[in-house]
């Protein structure tokens, strides 16, 4: 992958029905190299599909559980794969790599116990996770002034 992927990406995990020709316009290549691109960067299993993120699907902020998992990869999981998932993931809110001896801290919100489980099971079989640890927000204050 190079900076012109790295950009195509960007746009189509804005826009996910950007066209091609839009998206040669924004980066500077024919609508026929973007296609290649996207079409490599599809078989190469970077770009693993597309979707409709429909508002009913997004956790309500007010309403639910808030939730910190800590994400241990399998050893053979690439880590840019694992972060496209959790990007694509509505129940995910925030994907931070971090040190120490987790991979990861995903920030997530779930609307019951039933849906933060149903996340942590398709972690372990979808997104390459090797162990997780889950820590529940209880409640929180706002820093902001």
């Amino acid at each position: 992958m190079d900076d012109l992927d790295e950009q195509i990406l960007g746009i189509l995990r804005d826009d996910g029905r950007a066209s091609f020709s839009a998206i040669g316009r924004q980066v500077g290549l024919s609508t026929n190299a973007t296609v290649a691109r996207v079409r490599r960067l599809e078989r190469s299993g970077v770009i693993l599909g597309y979707r409709a993120v429909l508002g009913s699907d997004r956790p309500d902020p007010a309403a639910g559980l808030e939730a910190f998992i800590d994400v241990r990869l399998h050893p053979d999981r690439d880590s840019e794969a694992f972060l496209t998932w959790a990007v694509a993931e509505p129940q995910i809110t925030d994907a931070v790599h971090v040190t120490g001896p987790y991979d990861y801290l995903l920030r997530v919100r779930a609307r019951d116990t039933a849906a933060l489980d149903h996340l942590l099971r398709r972690l372990k079989k979808e997104a390459g996770t090797a162990q997780t640890q889950t820590r529940l927000a209880l409640r929180g204050a706002s820093t902001a002034p």
